[in-house]
């Protein structure tokens, strides 16, 4: 259906900034267009000033009303002849896209455990027997338990805890579950300390 007057946003040109909407759009480009700078500049106040109207309870401070001026340089397409109150040569650096982050692929053989366990196995490999490798084999051994209780692991996790620790640290590490004493966790401590990080 052609009805005329009538068009959809998709037909239209992309907005540079959508935040702000297409009248304040076509305002900017009508300023970019008039013929004097006298003009420009009084355009371009009154843009602003309805800018600010518009998020008038969340910029009251004068870093704010630099982020007006910088968003008017964008959405000219930085075509805007005028003085502007503040220097607007960062705002390019706000419109380039920043360049994609790299994802660290490290390799986990058991990935329930997480790469910071395994960082715990490596060094409990190269420390010397003593009260210090027992108290970091002690934290470990609880850790790898709170990891299965959280995956939902079978019940004798305490025989799989003291043969993964030896397999992962080429048997550096021999638990004796007669003599090691895991602290008692269960499914409802877990949810308890993961509801106190989340406040």
């Amino acid at each position: 259906m052609n009805i005329e007057g009538l068009d959809y946003n998709t037909q239209r040109e992309r907005l540079i900034l959508p935040e702000y909407g297409r009248e304040i759009q076509n305002m900017v480009d009508h300023a970019v267009g008039l013929p004097t700078k006298e003009e420009r500049q009084r355009c371009a106040q009154t843009i602003v000033n309805i800018m600010e109207r518009m998020y008038s309870k969340t910029l009251d401070t004068a870093d704010n009303k630099r982020k007006l001026w910088d968003h008017l340089a964008i959405m000219s397409d930085f075509k805007l002849d005028i003085d502007y109150p503040y220097d607007v040569s960062d705002a390019r650096k706000m419109k380039t896209k920043p360049e994609p982050l790299s994802y660290p692929m490290a390799h986990i053989p058991v990935r329930h455990y997480g790469k910071l366990v395994f960082e715990l196995f490596e060094k409990l490999k190269s420390m010397p027997a003593g009260d210090e490798r027992d108290e970091l084999m002690r934290l470990t051994a609880n850790q790898m338990k709170r990891d299965l209780v959280q995956w939902g692991h079978s019940s004798n996790e305490e025989e799989k805890i003291a043969d993964d620790m030896a397999r992962f640290t080429d048997g550096v590490i021999q638990l004796d579950l007669d003599r090691f004493k895991f602290e008692k966790i269960t499914e409802r401590s877990q949810q308890g300390q993961r509801s106190k990080k989340k406040k």
